[in-house]
């Protein structure tokens, strides 16, 4: 197996669905599943022992749930790397998931491709979630409390090289993509992305582009 393959930890309470994931990774190359987790507390434990390089873990398990087992493994290993897959498009898992520190929330409805490529994506630190629940779930966030009843946190302000970062990361455009429109280099996106998670206090750039949304600092609509 070559040392550049992505190593792949597949969480499902369903096994068919599992071997139908180990099956399309072991067929594309570039992949190596390294183990397979019928629960989610089996999940937190795989992954703790066998490091994967991406845990694609289903919402819906016993034992503990795909959330539960994401925010277990982040507070053990903050370096994991977390691809969450559902049946279900409600807002507030897209919110709870994000919040336990899952890089990526996709539908299992997607294609052999696009789930390919969503491993890559998270792989490679980037942020995946679904156009239509991420507006979903910021609708849900401007329904929450008034700024009265619960203002939102405290925050160190960004520097006007950051927001700039911020701004493109809420669009969805990935570092590479990001340098090449500000002329800069991708390891000085990826500093600014660093002290924009801590200034924030976010864990991961789905959390910053939510907050900036949020916030009112950034718009899905490039022409805004």
């Amino acid at each position: 197996m070559s040392a550049a393959a992505v190593r792949v930890l597949i969480a499902d309470d369903h096994r068919m669905f599992r071997q139908g994931i180990a099956a399309i990774c072991r067929g594309r190359g570039g992949f190596e599943v390294v183990g397979q987790a019928a629960d989610g507390r089996q999940a937190v434990d795989l992954a703790l022992a066998l490091r994967p390089d991406v845990v694609v873990m289903d919402i819906r398990m016993p034992e503990l749930d795909g959330i539960r087992a994401t925010a277990d493994l982040l507070e053990a290993w903050p370096q994991a790397r977390v691809l969450m897959l559902t049946m279900h498009s409600d807002e507030r898992n897209v919110l709870e998931a994000i919040k336990a520190g899952a890089r990526g929330y996709m539908f299992k409805q997607a294609g052999a491709d696009e789930l390919m490529e969503a491993i890559r994506m998270v792989h490679r630190g980037e942020a995946l979630v679904d156009p239509v629940l991420a507006l979903r779930a910021l609708d849900e966030l401007r329904r929450g409390p008034s700024d009265e009843t619960s203002p939102a946190p405290a925050y160190e302000a960004l520097s006007e090289a950051e927001m700039a970062v911020l701004v493109r990361v809420a669009r969805g455009m990935d570092n590479a993509e990001i340098a090449a429109e500000m002329g800069i280099a991708t390891s000085t996106v990826g500093n600014r992305l660093s002290q924009i998670y801590l200034k924030l206090r976010v864990a991961n750039r789905t959390q910053a582009a939510l907050e900036a949304l949020r916030r009112g600092w950034a718009s899905l609509d490039e022409s805004v």
